[in-house]
């Protein structure tokens, strides 16, 4: 018998879709890939969510980054404009209330800087969950192990009991490989309540 759901943010309860932010400022392929792989998918985009530096920290490498590339003035405008696309998902936190309402306990677990919780959290997330544990507090991000172990034991969780949603396969994998089962957020919010229902998670 499940007790906890598990929710990722960025992706699941919040959108984060930076590839399709590039692709709507740039048109362009190439200037696309290489802005991407400047920032959200680089070592210090990772850090940033490891909570090992600042966002003043985190820029500054960045723009050092891009400007040896030839363009930090691309870098730049992504950095002073990407959290605009984190928009909370509301249907998602009307299924986190409805758990609730039926009596699970939910929680998130999440890769996420310490300035973009504070933001997301004041943007409609505060108060929503019972928990949670991101991982600029803990300093380890998903999808290795021990930041899901962190979750388990701050709030004294059976692997057993809990369901895991993420949009990511390889968190999902490390929750399944814990004990938890796990749900890969792909589609919509139907979609997912679907899914809970084979789990016998029924909302009615």
């Amino acid at each position: 018998m499940y007790k906890n759901v598990i929710f990722d943010i960025g992706g699941v309860m919040v959108d984060f879709a930076p590839r399709d932010f590039l692709l709507e400022r740039f048109c362009d392929a190439a200037t696309e890939e290489k802005v991407y792989r400047l920032t959200f998918g680089s070592k210090t985009w990772s850090d940033l969510d490891a909570g090992l530096c600042t966002r003043a920290e985190g820029n500054h490498a960045m723009l050092s980054a891009a400007r040896a590339e030839g363009c930090a003035f691309e870098v730049q405008e992504v950095l002073e404009n990407w959290a605009s696309i984190l928009r909370v998902r509301r249907r998602m936190v009307e299924l986190v209330r409805r758990l609730k309402n039926h009596g699970y306990c939910v929680y998130y677990l999440s890769n996420i800087p310490a300035d973009i919780l504070e933001l997301v959290m004041r943007r409609g997330l505060d108060g929503v969950f019972d928990g949670g544990v991101a991982s600029c507090e803990v300093h380890i991000n998903k999808p290795d192990s021990r930041i899901y172990r962190c979750l388990l034991a701050k709030y004294h969780l059976e692997a057993g009991e809990c369901i895991f949603i993420d949009d990511s396969r390889a968190n999902v994998q490390t929750a399944f490989q814990l004990g938890m089962n796990s749900i890969q957020m792909k589609d919509s919010v139907d979609t997912l309540v679907r899914s809970l229902a084979t789990c016998n998670v029924t909302l009615r």
